[in-house]
């Protein structure tokens, strides 16, 4: 198990295949991806790389972290992220990581945060059909309706489907390929829709279920 990227979604297009089929592709653009620290089994419980993203300006970062880059000698970077990886891929303090370390046709895992819609009622949320538009309901029509007032339970379960904050929520979206990577430009190809508005960040790494076109 080897280490992921930081990049960050910067749009969406689309392409054709040979058959003539029209698919979605989302850019992802790596900027400044470094390692800037280690966890080992010994020490943390655990083996992981951190990695860090686009280089900070010095006004925004604590005096602390000014230390921690400083210590090994880094320029400060906007975002950090921690990676598992196995004993075999630890790679040196400071070694930049870019497009090229996936491959045409590979199979990866992409997280992210999903685009904030605020509160949004039971239809929208949950694609809850709404009570009747006649036989004498009111003012009611896209209401969820009744949510466990009876004897039996008497209460309303946790995390039970009703209106409320809708997105801003962490998802993962596994077996998505991709079709191609540009190390000059930074860029990483992906088949397919990836969680987060433009210009969020979204991690990358290889595919946990399909392991097809894997470089190691």
């Amino acid at each position: 198990m080897r280490t992921g990227l930081v990049t960050k979604k910067i749009g969406m297009s689309s392409m054709f295949n040979e058959k003539g089929e029209r698919y979605t592709i989302t850019f992802l653009k790596i900027d400044d991806c470094q390692v800037v620290g280690h966890k080992t089994l010994q020490k943390d419980g655990y083996n992981a790389l951190v990695l860090g993203a686009k280089n900070a300006k010095l006004s925004k970062v604590s005096k602390s972290m000014k230390q921690v880059f400083a210590n090994v000698k880094i320029e400060p970077k906007e975002k950090l992220r921690e990676f598992r990886i196995s004993d075999s891929h630890f790679l040196d303090i400071g070694v930049a990581l870019e497009a090229d370390h996936f491959t045409d046709n590979q199979f990866v895992d992409v997280t992210g945060t999903t685009i904030g819609k605020g509160f949004a009622g039971s239809m929208k949320r949950h694609n809850f059909r709404g009570l009747e538009a006649s036989h004498g309901v009111s003012v009611s029509h896209r209401s969820h309706g009744s949510t466990g007032g009876r004897q039996d339970p008497g209460k309303v379960f946790k995390n039970k489907k009703m209106a409320g904050h809708m997105g801003s929520t962490r998802v993962t979206i596994q077996n998505l390929k991709v079709v191609g990577t540009d190390k000059e430009k930074g860029l990483i190809m992906i088949s397919g829709n990836v969680p987060g508005a433009k210009g969020s960040y979204v991690y990358v790494r290889d595919s946990i279920k399909k392991q097809q076109g894997l470089a190691r």
